[in-house]
């Protein structure tokens, strides 16, 4: 009978009883009823064990492996055989560069591609996908994983600059460690997926952190200036982009208005001399008066007198307006 696992069920409950039957009568047969039952119950009750939800039994047979147990309440035969029950769902995690929030500093301390020493600290996060491999594949599959996740982060870190471990990289150098910790323990067969690397805490030795943080503040503070003339310029050039278009425009429009104006003056023109050649004397005495009437109507008080009696007049002065300019042509107030 296979199981839910793919692999071989370990042997039927009736042929277990079966098989302890024989013994219990056995031992009847030479120690008597009382100790038979005895041993068979010892026997029964440290046979029994329970698989929970999201656990695999691994069932070895003189220590072969023979069968997969699933959840639920399971049995084994004592002395015979032995289960290791493993959790596949449970994500576990080993810590590298870091014990229990205490650095460990020669799995921490690591060189960059542009030769700068820093140390980082990481979190990885795993579960087991095949029983059988993470138990009888490596002898301590926790340990070698924490070994193989200090050489790929090394081998990452080691062609990255301290610029991309620490700030801009620092996804990249996660997922390509990741990807590089899982090819290795594919290739050991560890029976181990690896869900996640998390970058704990990068920064440089004790001995240089000071100038090491000194160094990035200024290259934080020329970042700043940088993007900050940047957002300058970004702003000025619209802005006077703007102002270029909107003189263009007034430019625009102005020379429009002179243009209708200009032909609006023509055709008032051509309309006016069109009437001039059919009545000359009206349309000459017409634009006389209009012309007058235009003039005069902009001289607030006016004394007219005709030029034949101004020779002979006396001046008049009229005292109670404010004052008077006298007329060219002879004509006085």
């Amino acid at each position: 009978m296979r199981s839910q696992f793919g692999e071989q069920q370990g042997p039927d409950i009736s042929e277990v009883v079966a098989k302890v039957g024989d013994i219990s009568r056995t031992l009847i047969g030479r120690f008597g009823s009382g100790l038979a039952l005895v041993v068979l119950l010892i026997l029964l009750i440290s046979g029994v064990y329970k698989v929970g939800p999201g656990e695999i039994g691994v069932v070895r047979t003189f220590g072969r492996e023979t069968s997969k147990m699933g959840p639920g309440l399971r049995f084994r035969i004592p002395l015979v055989q032995r289960v290791d029950v493993v959790n596949v769902e449970q994500i576990r995690r080993i810590e590298v560069g870091f014990r229990d929030k205490q650095p460990v500093i020669d799995e921490a301390q690591m060189i960059t591609g542009d030769a700068n020493i820093v140390e980082v600290q990481m979190i990885v996060q795993y579960r087991v996908i095949e029983p059988s491999k993470y138990l009888f594949r490596l002898r301590d599959p926790d340990e070698t994983l924490r070994a193989s996740a200090e050489v790929a982060l090394r081998g990452v870190v080691g062609r990255a600059t301290i610029d991309d471990v620490i700030t801009t990289g620092r996804e990249r150098v996660q997922e390509e460690s990741r990807e590089w910790l899982q090819h290795l323990m594919d290739g050991y067969e560890s029976g181990i997926r690896v869900t996640e690397v998390k970058l704990q805490g990068i920064d440089a030795p004790d001995a240089v952190r000071d100038a090491f943080h000194e160094v990035v503040r200024a290259r934080e503070e020329k970042e700043k200036l940088v993007n900050q003339a940047m957002g300058y310029n970004a702003d000025l050039i619209p802005r006077a982009r703007g102002e270029v278009r909107k003189i263009v425009r007034a430019a625009e429009a102005y020379r429009e208005q002179r243009v209708l104006e200009a032909k609006g003056d023509s055709e008032k023109f051509d309309a006016t001399y069109a009437e001039y050649r059919k009545a000359e004397k009206v349309t000459r005495q017409r634009l006389y008066l209009e012309t007058m009437e235009r003039i005069l109507g902009r001289t607030p008080h006016k004394v007219i007198v005709d030029d034949r009696l101004s020779k002979s007049a006396l001046p008049i002065f009229p005292l109670n307006l404010p004052s008077v300019s006298a007329p060219s042509g002879g004509a006085k107030p």
